[in-house]
């Protein structure tokens, strides 16, 4: 049971605040939305097996946050699942959610092993890979720890 103190105090929290103005932190400095990611191609052929780990920094990425990222130990980001997504699919859903989260340290992205690829070969983990090379907001990315999807997911590192 509550006191009237307590009441009286998140009525007075609750009244000094202002609505969030969602749509203001994807806006640019001269007022405009930020626009989606689309500086991508299409991979045309896998270059890479379910079973492979992927790394990828660019150059000057924080190693201490490298290494937590490899370990798994960044709690739990938010992750989107790309099972069953055509790569236009994967690569429009992969943009709308690293604009999403573009506040967000960490984020997974889960693609799959490609177990129903031909030669055990991922055509969606190629795509995820070449994404995030080119993405401007990724400043690293590792294959997932076992226990948390293994090589078929991915922890991203994001600039904040």
């Amino acid at each position: 049971m509550l006191s009237e103190e307590d009441k009286n105090l998140f009525r007075q929290a609750v009244e000094s605040n202002t609505p969030i103005d969602k749509d203001s932190e994807n806006k640019l400095a001269d007022g405009k939305n930020r626009p989606l990611f689309e500086d991508f191609i299409y991979v045309s052929r896998a270059s890479f097996s379910g079973a492979e780990i992927v790394k990828y920094a660019k150059s000057g990425t924080n190693k201490k946050l490298i290494k937590k990222m490899q370990q798994g130990n960044i709690g739990q980001p938010p992750a989107l699942d790309l099972h069953g997504q055509t790569l236009a699919e994967a690569c429009h859903s992969m943009a709308q959610f690293l604009h999403q989260q573009q506040r967000q340290k960490f984020i997974q992205i889960i693609h799959g092993k490609g177990y129903h690829s031909d030669n055990s070969m991922s055509i969606l983990k190629t795509q995820v890979v070449q994404f995030l090379k080119k993405h401007p907001a990724v400043l690293a990315f590792n294959s997932c720890p076992d226990r948390l999807g293994g090589t078929g997911a991915v922890f991203v590192l994001l600039r904040k």
